[in-house]
């Protein structure tokens, strides 16, 4: 029988993923925008929006280094992208240190599934976008498919394809389009095996992620396939969307 999201407060998650990320973006090595395969797309919405926004990006950023506005909660991360001349700020995605209607593109990936208050996530990224603005957003599908890992690493939820559809009309955002997304190994057996690792031998853990598995995982990423709106994702794991702040 699948196991079902715990039920867990705001205070609770934040502690949870505090915790996590900010062990982990302590040992681990940035990997710059261009080594993912969201870089192509990515790259052409760049060049035309000056005004960008990144979200809880860790030390896998998306949006190019230069020009680019990132806000996270990790002082570990800010750090590691401030010495690469980033502009990085510390903030929550429930309560963005941004003006309304500031930017043109936001991504916001890999946090949605992080937070109790999804909906207040959302209302900020919608008010921080300008009409007309993209939002790239990835998450999570399916709750049957909750694992023990998703507990571990700080995720609240899963979503259904049509409940995260609703949630995105409901604050202002059309989707245009989907792919199916994520580095994480579909061996349930390797998952467990790596949280075992991070949990008892941080430190020789985290030496395989930095030389073994992030470069195995960057090297056998495949090219996103994109369809229209979010259809055919039976059995699929994670989705990145594409979607548009409406006026």
């Amino acid at each position: 029988m699948a196991a079902s999201a715990p039920v867990r407060s705001d205070a609770e998650l934040l502690r949870v993923n505090r915790g996590f990320y900010e062990a982990l973006w302590a040992q681990a090595r940035l990997i710059e925008p261009d080594r993912f395969n969201t870089w192509p797309l990515l790259r052409e919405l760049a060049s035309a929006a000056p005004r960008r926004l990144e979200v809880a990006p860790g030390l896998r950023p998306r949006l190019p280094l230069e020009d680019t506005c990132f806000v996270d909660l990790s002082h570990a991360a800010l750090r590691r992208l401030r010495a690469r001349g980033a502009a990085a700020m510390h903030g929550m995605i429930g309560a963005l240190p941004c003006a309304d209607a500031q930017f043109d593109l936001v991504c916001a990936f890999d946090i949605l599934e992080h937070v109790a208050d999804d909906e207040g996530a959302l209302r900020e990224l919608a008010r921080v976008a300008a009409p007309g603005a993209t939002l790239l957003l990835s998450v999570p599908l399916h709750a049957a498919a909750w694992t023990a890992f998703d507990e571990f690493v700080g995720h609240c939820r899963r979503y259904e394809p049509e409940a995260i559809e609703a949630l995105l009309a409901h604050h202002g955002f059309a989707l245009e389009r989907s792919a199916v997304y994520g580095m994480q190994p579909k061996s349930s057996r390797l998952l467990d095996l790596g949280q075992w690792f991070l949990t008892h031998q941080r430190e020789r853990a985290m030496w395989w992620y930095n030389r073994v598995f992030m470069p195995l995982g960057l090297r056998f990423q495949k090219p996103l396939q994109w369809r229209e709106g979010l259809r055919d994702v039976d059995g699929v794991d994670e989705v990145l969307l594409v979607c548009r702040r409406r006026g």
